[in-house]
């Protein structure tokens, strides 16, 4: 039942993987997070995160491997902030292991609060008339300061990031549809560094198929049904209207928040 229930939101993940670049990880936290607490109960929101960067190292990677096929990607923003989301990624997963899962679970919640009323409350992410057509290039702070930030709050939250790189690149003029596609390339740096220190640390308890915080089981599940959905999905990904894509965006980030706070009070 539970590898059923997997393989189902694997599907989303794929799909929220090419439409918003979140790699999986805001539809596998929450989902691995309720599988565990409901078995095992042990470490459910380490377990959660470090299985999500593992799902998100096949998912960003293939996604990106569509989005070069597009020529949805533009070299001159990945450079340098994916060396510093690198830098970041190694800081945020240590730290994540000297954090409850409480204290891990209340930081999944706040940072998806402050990400959706940043999105609404400041012009540039949804507000397509404020937006001028010429994108602007990252500024130096923006690509070193900023990218270690993105790379810790994402390997720490297990996130990938996408949800900083999104409204960051969006409000240097891209479209939703080259924003997200960024996404994909700049979650790879975080997935990989984040996984290899999670699947080196040794959890409380011990259980089979699992690697470390990393559970395998579920990595098979939810990459089962992600595939191919990023296969099917890229096909429409760039016929959404730009400011439906924007709305559509938040919106999917609502329903991560409502369902990270059920779980949180059940």
């Amino acid at each position: 039942m539970f590898a059923l229930i997997l393989f189902v939101l694997g599907c989303l993940s794929g799909v929220t993987t090419v439409l918003f670049g979140f790699g999986g990880g805001f539809v596998t936290v929450p989902v691995v997070y309720a599988v565990v607490a409901a078995t095992t109960g042990a470490d459910a929101m380490h377990t959660a995160v470090a299985t999500s960067t593992a799902v998100m190292i096949v998912n960003a990677s293939w996604a990106t491997v569509t989005q070069v096929r597009a020529g949805r990607l533009r070299r001159e923003y990945l450079h340098p902030l994916v060396l510093f989301i690198t830098v970041g990624a190694a800081l945020g997963a240590f730290a994540a292991n000297w954090a409850s899962d409480t204290v891990l679970h209340v930081l999944f919640i706040a940072y998806l609060a402050v990400t959706i009323v940043d999105s609404v409350a400041r012009s540039g992410f949804t507000d397509v008339r404020r937006r001028s057509g010429e994108a602007r290039p990252l500024g130096r702070l923006a690509s070193t300061a900023g990218g270690v930030g993105i790379g810790a709050v994402a390997s720490f939250l297990g996130v990938g990031g996408s949800v900083m790189t999104v409204p960051l690149l969006r409000r240097r003029g891209l479209s939703m549809v080259e924003a997200t596609a960024m996404a994909n390339p700049l979650s790879v740096p975080v997935a990989l560094v984040a996984t290899l220190v999670y699947a080196l640390q040794a959890p409380a308890a011990h259980h089979p198929g699992q690697i470390g915080y990393v559970n395998l089981v579920a990595v098979a599940a939810l990459l089962c049904g992600s595939l191919p959905a990023i296969a099917i999905t890229r096909r429409v990904a760039g016929r959404v209207p730009d400011r439906a894509h924007a709305i559509a965006y938040v919106g999917f980030l609502v329903l991560v928040l409502v369902a990270m706070i059920v779980t949180a009070v059940v």
